[in-house]
């Protein structure tokens, strides 16, 4: 084997039987590409429990599955010295707190000033891990935390508890609406038919469950404390529009915006030019890579929704 090559190796969850093996791959190696991981599969660089796998073929769980990734190609990504927020690190993991407008990683017409970017000029070594040692990703306008692996072997523990629903990941949002209770949402999530770009809850789409209770009410809007037991992309914003209470400020799923009574002409100047969707990744608890200890690291609310939470507790009828 190439000594730049790397291998990543695990099982798939016996919950998971009967699913396609190409699907569950795009959910359980999410560092990865979709057509990254359709290239692989068709080039026999996946394995299962030995033999090759068919993308196709259906999981029974529980199967051995070996990845082997060639080289990266260099100056995939580029170093760039960016301020990071950091909450935590040591030589296993770096825990950063995401600013929102700040990509996560690299895309088509963005090569520069993502945290990825930031991530190799702050740890170099990175460089030699897939998607620089990033394992989850928050949505450009989403603000928060995020764990990065610092080693291989982290990147591959962080990974694992991530298929194994291992790490918890908890939200706080406004949303739109007086909501009388907290709740659950399970409703399978996929691409939008017709716009390529959204996502939407539809039959076919990948089971998706968010669990929320209220943290504070208000006459027209709600304070939420969310948590994730499944990681689909856009999925609080999916399901909140999904039970009629979207995320004030949600540029996508937003709908029409409710505006706070009894704001005066500064208050509603600064409501309307709150352009982002109202979502922190307030706390992360996951079990440390070097030797399993339960860590657990949160982050205040931003001050431009400290902001919006002001303007509604100093609003009158």
């Amino acid at each position: 084997m190439d000594l730049d090559t790397t291998e990543i190796a695990l099982f798939l969850p016996v919950e998971r039987a009967g699913e396609r093996l190409d699907s569950l791959l795009c959910e359980l190696l999410a560092e990865l590409s979709r057509s990254r991981i359709q290239e692989l599969l068709q080039s026999g660089a996946i394995t299962i429990d030995g033999g090759l796998a068919r993308p196709s073929q259906r999981v029974r769980g529980g199967e051995a599955v070996q990845v082997r990734l060639p080289p990266r190609e260099p100056g995939h990504w580029q170093a760039e010295r960016i301020p990071l927020q950091i909450v935590h690190e040591d030589e296993e993991i770096l825990v950063v707190d995401k600013p929102a407008g700040m990509l996560t990683h690299p895309g088509a017409g963005h090569t520069a000033g993502t945290l990825a970017n930031g991530i190799l000029a702050h740890c170099p070594d990175n460089a030699q891990l897939p998607r620089a040692g990033i394992v989850h990703r928050l949505d450009k306008d989403t603000s928060g935390l995020l764990v990065i692996a610092k080693t291989e072997h982290a990147r591959q523990d962080l990974m694992e508890q991530l298929a194994e629903r291992a790490m918890h990941r908890e939200y706080v949002a406004l949303a739109l609406g007086a909501m009388t209770g907290g709740g659950r949402v399970e409703a399978p999530i996929g691409r939008h038919s017709q716009d390529r770009l959204r996502m939407t809850v539809r039959s076919d789409g990948r089971p998706a469950r968010t669990d929320y209770r209220l943290l504070e009410r208000f006459p027209r809007h709600t304070l939420l404390r969310l948590r994730l037991a499944t990681g689909r992309t856009h999925q609080i914003r999916v399901h909140m529009r999904h039970i009629g209470h979207p995320l004030v400020g949600d540029p996508v799923y937003g709908g029409r915006p409710i505006v706070p009574p009894g704001l005066d002409e500064a208050g509603l100047q600064i409501w309307r030019s709150f352009r982002r969707q109202a979502l922190h990744a307030w706390r992360l608890e996951l079990e440390h890579p070097r030797d399993g200890e339960v860590c657990t690291f949160e982050s205040p609310l931003p001050a431009d929704l400290q902001t919006l939470l002001t303007l509604l507790r100093n609003a009158q009828d």
